[in-house]
């Protein structure tokens, strides 16, 4: 479907129906709201502790010499940082965004820290495209794997970023670690890699409330793997997996799910057919396209619906 780097050059769209052959059609990724809070730049860099009054009162005063905006003004004063700049935007136009300090996001994560950044525009696009592409109005939740062929090819990557702009969006959001081999969203969400998640509600022996909300961003929640166990594929083809998904699906609008390399265990496709629809990740040479068509034709033989490819340039 559509093709991303993480140095954010241009981002392609292809279908895996198209003999994998990418074209060149753009998603916009804005995704920006109207203001919402109506405050000015100043009460927030006030009110976040990153300007004083006195320094407000500065920058009003060159603002009157120099008729520039208060955010370059502030900046050409050295009071702050472009990135505080952005900071105070995001707050204005009511988009979700962590602050670096304190932050209990890796910085990994860079949609959750930099909204509005190269990456972030290309992370926007793709979820532009995906909204066109796999996003039907009459499903009530779209549930959505992200697979690739081989390890390396940023799958963690990609679901966590993914799943902060769709919560940017507004939507409820929630990203499922399904790698039962080798997790890593924990680390990224700065979880516990021990603490109770998937695999224990898998086994019956926890509830829906292990699944943990992000801080500072109120639409996005978290299922961590868990604890890893002895019988990934042996717990994920248990009846409660669809039970798990059946119940998120109530609560809410899309559900992203991490997966373990498909060419190393069948764990993908277990997870795949249960969501129903997966998104192919493919990174620039490195995958290759021999095992990005022998895991389609597993996938399709599923019954999994393929939404497309991102492609990752390094």
């Amino acid at each position: 479907m559509n093709a991303m780097d993480y140095n954010a050059t241009d981002v392609f769209v292809h279908n895996l129906e198209d003999d994998l052959t990418p074209g060149s059609v753009r998603g916009d990724g804005h995704g920006r709201r109207a203001p919402a809070l109506g405050l000015a730049m100043g009460d927030i860099l006030v009110g976040s502790g990153r300007l004083s009054l006195e320094d407000v009162e500065r920058v009003v005063q060159q603002q009157q010499k120099n008729q520039l905006p208060f955010g370059e003004t502030a900046v050409a004063l050295r009071l702050i940082s472009v990135a505080d700049v952005d900071f105070a935007l995001n707050k204005q136009f009511d988009y979700d965004c962590l602050d670096g300090e304190g932050a209990h996001v890796s910085p990994e994560v860079v949609a959750a820290f930099q909204p509005f950044s190269a990456v972030g525009e290309n992370l926007r696009a793709v979820r532009s495209q995906l909204m066109l592409r796999w996003y039907p109005q009459d499903v009530a939740c779209k549930l959505l794997t992200v697979v690739s062929p081989d390890r390396g090819e940023g799958r963690t990557f990609i679901a966590a970023n993914l799943a902060v702009v769709f919560a940017q969006q507004g939507e409820r959001t929630l990203l499922i670690d399904g790698n039962l081999r080798q997790p890593r969203q924990a680390e990224l969400f700065f979880k516990n890699r021990r603490v109770t998640g998937l695999t224990h509600l898998l086994a019956s022996r926890a509830g829906l409330e292990v699944i943990d909300a992000v801080p500072g961003m109120p639409n996005l929640s978290v299922l961590c793997a868990g604890a890893l166990p002895p019988n990934p594929q042996e717990l994920l083809g248990r009846p409660t997996l669809g039970h798990l998904l059946d119940s998120v699906s109530r609560s809410f609008d899309v559900v992203l799910i991490d997966t373990p390399a498909s060419n190393d265990y069948a764990d993908a496709e277990i997870i795949s057919a249960r969501a129903g629809a997966a998104l192919v990740l493919t990174r620039k040479h490195r995958t290759t396209l021999p095992a990005v068509r022998r895991m389609a034709n597993r996938l399709q033989d599923n019954g999994v619906a393929l939404v497309g490819t991102v492609l990752n340039t390094p």
